[in-house]
């Protein structure tokens, strides 16, 4: 019981951060045009909620472990991914943040993850190994439900003329959004019923009913209730870390996307890091499970989150990105057909991947 205790040393700190500040009711951030007071509520904020963000990631992997794939993959990605979807939610619904921060989380998402972390898995990967092997099918499965609901997400608003200042009219934003729910249902029956060998090293058979049985134990339950007790404390630290990034974008001149990429590192750094340890241990398909399957069920599941939130409260939402981000995010996209259209990885594949990510970052400091 004491080990079980100190193993959850985050969950207070994520309770005693969340209310701190709903005690002040925003007087924690008050003094931010002190530089110091700044820094330190930023790091203080940012530091309690990656520490939850982490312990998710934990109890999630654990519950992966017990039912076996490519269900365990389908929780972890759903984790995350949910956790940027209530994130974005809770700053919008309480009235902070920009009306790009949506468009810029998911194009943050999708270049960490399709240039950031693939670049990274494959080039450890390569280096480890020279060369690694993947399941063809679950690469092109993913990659045949992001790309378009990226095009029409984030391209199209930008340059349709029925969408002024980049924005959906309703018709296009429902559209949009019953799209994106049943590609997304489509593909977790794929995923998870009818083609779970996809999923799969090749070779590897699907994970029997029998083998998952015994893997599970009582502590599911256990698991479950960490995931739900930690993720609160994040998505209400979202709305005050969003007074900060504000102030920063604002008054301190950061970059205006500055604010989507902060939220994408707080989702993504403890799933990457797994990602890559599996990656160094030649598991890439699970690599490409996790990186793929975040990527997708962020953009299936934000999207709707968004336009739905923005109907209800009357708020501007603009997914429609500018011409330059645009160009990156279509030759992201192109690179990674032809990067998944090999039967092996190597370094060279992840260097690429990895310049990618740096002309992102060059862009994003450039604005």
């Amino acid at each position: 019981m004491l080990a079980a205790a100190r193993r959850e040393w985050a969950l207070p700190i994520g309770i005693a951060t969340t209310l701190a500040f709903l005690a002040f009711a925003g007087g924690g951030v008050a003094g931010l045009s002190r530089p110091a007071w700044f820094a330190f509520v930023l790091a203080w904020l940012f530091a309690a909620i990656m520490v939850c963000a982490f312990a998710v990631v934990r109890h999630a992997e654990a519950l992966a472990r017990q039912l076996g794939e490519p269900y365990g993959t389908v929780v972890l990605t759903l984790s995350m991914s949910g956790m940027e979807m209530m994130m974005i939610s809770a700053v919008m619904l309480t009235g902070h943040g920009s009306v790009f921060l949506a468009r810029d989380t998911m194009l943050a998402i999708l270049m960490i993850v399709l240039n950031g972390l693939v670049g990274a898995c494959l080039l450890v990967g390569g280096l480890r190994y020279h060369e690694q092997t993947y399941n063809l099918y679950s690469a092109n499965s993913f990659l045949a439900v992001i790309l378009p609901l990226a095009v029409l997400g984030l391209v199209l608003p930008g340059i349709t003329a029925s969408a002024p200042g980049s924005t959906l009219p309703m018709l296009q934003a429902i559209f949009l959004i019953v799209m994106s729910l049943v590609l997304f249902g489509v593909f977790l029956g794929i995923q998870t019923m009818r083609h779970r060998d996809y999923f799969l090293s090749p070779g590897d058979p699907p994970t029997q009913d029998a083998d998952v049985a015994a893997a599970r134990d009582s502590s599911i339950g256990h698991h479950v209730g960490m995931v739900i007790a930690y993720a609160i404390p994040i998505v209400l630290l979202a709305r005050e870390i969003a007074r900060p990034i504000d102030y920063g974008i604002e008054v301190l001149g950061a970059p205006a996307a500055f604010g989507g990429l902060l939220v994408a590192v707080l989702i993504l750094a403890p799933e990457a890091m797994a990602a890559v340890r599996a990656a160094l241990a030649n598991q890439l398909q699970r690599s490409i499970n996790m990186a793929l399957g975040v990527a997708l069920s962020s953009i299936c599941l934000t999207i709707p989150a968004v336009l739905a939130i923005g109907f209800f409260t009357g708020q501007r939402v603009v997914l429609g990105l500018p011409a330059a981000d645009t160009m990156l995010l279509l030759l992201t996209l192109v690179v990674s057909m032809l990067t998944f259209s090999l039967a092996r990885t190597n370094v060279l594949i992840g260097a690429v991947h990895l310049l990618l990510f740096a002309a992102y970052l060059m862009l994003l400091v450039g604005q």
